[in-house]
């Protein structure tokens, strides 16, 4: 027999609990010892590695608790609508912290690079036309603006990559793959609202598959960029936007993959009927979005 949802009629308030304690503590270890690691204090990898540990411990225990809360059923449709507010501030967030890194890339390119070579920055043509001037002719006359920089203003200080990374190469092929993944989760959740079980799981599943070879291609390509390209952090500002921007967008799509597979993993056991998905669905935005940004990327980082 098909198992009906019935919401309760009345707001569920949680007990107090200790996870944003531990979420803190972690949080906190994580940066300071990130903070250290910079300054080559040894404690630093330990420290970040307790803080991280301590994240991974409490999103278990967070995420268990509010899981265990909706399949008891304690969750009310003024529940659902807060939990759906709360995901679309939270991306929201997201694009903020992206937009912030899109705008020093667009910023770089169009002004900072372009005033360095001699030429006034698009941004603003002629307020500092004379000044563009005279920091080209008498800091670094030789320098000539280009994008993607090969060869920076103090080369010998920061050497520039060997060459860029082939947009139709790794990139390419990892688009397909996250635009695959898009389809796959689509089609997972159809066979959901349709309660085809088989269906959302072999699309989950796929999906999965699907990040995981691109989380291996973007190491790959990691690798071909470090070793052989020369394309470091201290490659001047294409290196530092290239590495800031990839990586990122890296770290979403490995918790997006581990939250797809928690989703998969529930999925398997039950716990979401075809009325009743929200943490389905708040998953499949985020992956929508990492796929959204990974296009951005692709187009202003690897194409033009």
């Amino acid at each position: 027999m098909k198992k009906k949802y019935h919401p309760v009629d009345y707001y569920f308030v949680a007990d107090p609990s200790y996870w944003p304690l531990f979420g803190s503590l972690g949080i906190f270890c994580a940066v300071l010892g990130l903070v250290n690691v910079l300054h080559n204090n040894i404690i630093g990898i330990y420290l970040s590695f307790v803080g991280v540990l301590l994240l991974a411990f409490t999103l278990a225990g967070w995420f268990g608790t509010v899981i265990k809360e909706s399949v008891a059923g304690l969750h009310s449709e003024q529940m659902d609508r807060t939990y759906r507010w709360g995901m679309v501030w939270f991306i929201v967030s997201e694009v903020s912290l992206f937009g912030i890194f899109f705008f020093a890339l667009f910023y770089t390119r169009m002004y900072t690079v372009p005033e360095l070579g001699g030429a006034p920055g698009q941004l603003i043509q002629d307020l500092w036309m004379v000044g563009s001037a005279y920091t080209h002719q008498n800091l670094w006359p030789h320098f000539q603006s280009a994008w993607p920089l090969l060869k920076n203003p103090n080369n010998t200080l920061f050497p520039g990559p060997t060459q860029v990374m082939d947009t139709w190469g790794i990139p390419a092929i990892n688009t397909f793959i996250l635009l695959s993944s898009a389809v796959t989760v689509t089609w997972a959740h159809w066979g959901l609202k349709k309660n085809r079980r088989w269906q959302v799981n072999l699309g989950l599943a796929l999906t999965v598959a699907l990040g995981l070879f691109f989380i291996s291609m973007q190491a790959h390509e990691y690798y071909l960029a470090y070793n052989e390209y020369k394309l470091t952090l201290a490659s001047g500002m294409y290196g530092a936007t290239f590495y800031t921007l990839t990586g990122l967008h890296a770290l979403h799509v490995t918790m997006g993959v581990i939250m797809l597979t928690t989703i998969l993993m529930r999925c398997i056991r039950g716990h979401f009927l075809p009325e009743h998905h929200f943490a389905f669905e708040a998953v499949s935005w985020y992956w929508h979005f990492v796929d959204v940004v990974w296009l951005f990327l692709f187009i202003f980082v690897y194409w033009i």
